[in-house]
């Protein structure tokens, strides 16, 4: 998505109907039944975007002769598939990188191309948990870690690592006039984040064992907590810099409480003061209060409240797409901002195989071809 959003050509590649089990090729099954509800949802699914939809067999001898014959001209390959599973379908590295020697592989998986742990099956949690830093996530060590939503190893380490190797490769290929390996671990890519924890590289130096709940930025310190407001919704209340706590402090009435903030006692007494402090305006208010105060606060925002925040759509984080049959239809925006080659939306999403007659023909296919591939089941 990323990448085809600032201009590549994406081939997305889809096992035809009943070519693998659920979870494999087909996805996992949550979406309507109806065709057209599909397609509508699948009009607003922003990472199927910018892609050209080509459903193909790699498991037919027919199937891998298209595909080898795609990545004769194609810059990169991305998949996410357990290690040698690409091998076993005569698509491995060594085998395309042979085809097209300026070819960059990009894999992505759970726990890397090698180690004990590669063959593993995993989730988004899985990968947390073995990097260390599910452990670190919660107020409490006597409580259970809290889950982060699926968006730590998946989505802030598989895609934008990828898109980080593959953007390093090309650019390595500019010099060298080769291709490469890009082996992406989601773990590694876990453990890579603690180097943004302090009590991380204190573990180096002290040997000493985090412990959750009791950590500066745990979420249950006075300068660092989610407190709950008289209509019922959250603030995040963040002013670490003794300037920022100032600030809060004068805010509220309460200069007293500028000497306690790292005080170790009176740090409960404080935080109880302060939850009692905020529950007695709203959210909103409050937020408007030390925004022009300058202290770091922030509004715990569901999403429909996200969707129609004003500084989110100025930003233009929910885009309005022309959709052929369904009219506008909503999409999250570009997280990247380019002065001069902006992200655009040239592709909508759309259903399994819906491009698989145009990129067959680009590759060089005539129509009988098509069609005879297309009885074979090797294509759909």
């Amino acid at each position: 998505m990323v990448l085809g959003d600032m201009g590549a050509d994406v081939i997305k590649i889809e096992l035809p109907p009943g070519g693998g089990n659920r979870g494999v090729g087909d996805g996992i099954v949550y979406g309507p039944d109806d065709p057209v509800e599909a397609e509508r949802l699948a009009a607003m699914t922003a990472p199927g975007r910018n892609k050209r939809l080509l459903s193909l067999s790699l498991r037919s001898e027919a199937g891998q002769m298209v595909f080898h014959k795609l990545v004769q001209t194609a810059d990169v390959v991305l998949e996410g598939f357990r290690p040698g599973v690409m091998d076993r379908m005569n698509c491995g590295y060594e085998k395309l990188s042979s085809i097209n020697p300026r070819l960059i592989y990009c894999a992505v998986s759970g726990y890397g191309q090698t180690g004990p742990y590669s063959g593993l099956p995993g989730h988004d949690a899985n990968y947390v948990s073995m990097g260390g830093v599910q452990d670190l996530i919660g107020t409490s060590s006597d409580e259970a870690p809290v889950f982060a939503v699926n968006i730590v190893a998946d989505l802030a380490i598989a895609f934008q690592n990828a898109v980080i190797g593959i953007l390093l490769a090309l650019s390595a290929r500019e010099r060298t006039g080769r291709g490469q390996m890009v082996d992406v671990s989601m773990t590694d890519g876990v453990v890579s984040l603690l180097a943004g924890i302090p009590e991380a590289t204190d573990h180096f130096y002290t040997k000493a064992v985090p412990r959750r709940g009791r950590m500066a930025l745990s979420g249950n310190r006075p300068y660092y907590c989610a407190y709950k407001t008289a209509d019922d919704k959250w603030l995040t209340i963040c002013p670490l810099e003794p300037k920022f706590w100032k600030n809060m402090c004068l805010a509220l009435g309460r200069e007293d409480f500028v000497p306690q903030q790292y005080d170790p006692g009176s740090e409960d007494a404080l935080l109880d003061e302060l939850k009692r402090i905020f529950a007695t305006r709203t959210r909103d208010e409050w937020f408007d209060l030390l925004a022009k105060a300058d202290v770091p606060v922030g509004k715990v925002l569901e999403l429909d409240e996200l969707f129609a925040d004003p500084h989110v759509l100025h930003r233009q984080m929910v885009l309005e797409i022309d959709h052929p049959r369904f009219g506008k239809v909503k999409q999250l925006g570009f997280g990247i901002k380019m002065s001069d080659t902006p992200g655009t939306v040239r592709r909508i999403g759309g259903l399994l195989g819906r491009d698989t007659d145009e990129v067959m023909a680009e590759a060089g296919y005539s129509a009988t071809e098509i069609e005879g591939l297309r009885g074979q089941g090797v294509i759909y």
